[in-house]
């Protein structure tokens, strides 16, 4: 039974993560678009299945995964042997890809969402922005940035020299809050020119930029 993905068709944030998750893995997949202004995410049925209510959801001939890092974990163990490996195997390349993924979970992303929200989602639906929060989100990511730097000046990637799936999952959503940190740098391109570039320009985020969210069959 084909993989079945309950997602908006806007290859962003979470949404975003898993499609890319799906592209580099290069698995079928159906698209079942929820629309959020409908309210299709909060109807009992979707609740039943989904209790907060969001998006992503996969489900994989009748088991349910939700939250995205936990579906891309799922795809990348479950097709390991498939398209791009995103799980390493062997014990101590698995520490470092789980330091690596906590990382972008607990340090990176916060900022990089809460910079988002106030520079991006916040304006574009005519809500205030909190710009005393914004700025002070603004020099902190820039400061994790550097540590960053430090990171990939003797590696290529966060977790070793192979792309992992925190490298892909550091891009979705976040591209947007780091596009936002360069104006403090007086436009020096972040972060890790080399690890950003090659994250950004990987076909799978390219096709899902020009195309959207689609069913692969």
């Amino acid at each position: 039974m084909v993989l079945k993905l309950y997602s908006v068709r806007t290859a962003g944030g979470g949404c975003g993560l898993v499609a890319m998750t799906l592209v580099e893995k290069q698995l079928p997949f159906e698209l079942v678009v929820v629309d959020m202004a409908r309210g299709d995410h909060k109807t009992p049925a979707y609740l039943a299945r989904h209790p907060f209510g969001q998006v992503p959801m996969l489900d994989d001939d009748g088991l349910v995964v939700y939250e995205s890092r936990a579906i891309c974990r799922y795809l990348a163990e479950k097709y390991a042997d498939q398209g791009t490996p995103l799980v390493p195997t062997g014990i101590p390349a698995k520490a470092l890809f789980e330091q690596a993924a906590s990382i972008e979970v607990a340090t990176f992303y916060p900022l990089v969402f809460k910079i988002a929200m106030e520079a991006v989602y916040n304006p574009q639906r005519s809500l205030p922005v909190d710009e005393a929060g914004l700025a002070q989100a603004k020099t902190a990511l820039a400061a994790k940035l550097d540590v960053y730097e430090v990171i990939l000046g003797t590696q290529k990637y966060l977790g070793g020299n192979v792309c992992l799936r925190h490298d892909v999952g550091s891009f979705p959503d976040h591209n947007r809050g780091v596009r936002q940190v360069e104006e403090i740098r007086q436009g020096e391109f972040l972060p890790a020119g080399g690890w950003w570039n090659d994250i950004s320009s990987r076909p799978s985020w390219v096709q899902l930029q020009a195309e959207g969210i689609q069913s692969v069959r």
